[in-house]
């Protein structure tokens, strides 16, 4: 399970993201319709930047290897507000 960790004015937050949730998305992101669909939004807007097509059996590869290295921090930030956040497999 990916958790994400913000502190923000004192406040704490803690999202848990279980890896099937993961899956999904990257599933969906991954599907040539909605990368398409992305792509002709971005052209509209006359920027040259294009979203280039990942296949899912890459992603799929990189989150088994994810769920296999659970409690390997992925992020770790403080800005000079005092926000911090942290990701964590």
């Amino acid at each position: 399970m990916l958790t994400v960790k913000l502190k923000v004015n004192k406040k704490r937050f803690f999202i848990p993201v279980p890896y099937p949730f993961i899956y999904m998305v990257g599933w969906i992101a991954t599907s040539k319709r909605i990368t398409r669909l992305i792509n002709n939004e971005i052209k509209k807007d006359g920027s040259k930047f294009v979203i280039p097509e990942i296949e899912w059996k890459d992603l799929k590869l990189l989150l088994r290897v994810f769920s296999k290295h659970s409690g390997l921090v992925l992020v770790e930030t403080k800005s000079a507000d005092g926000t911090e956040v942290k990701v964590k497999l």
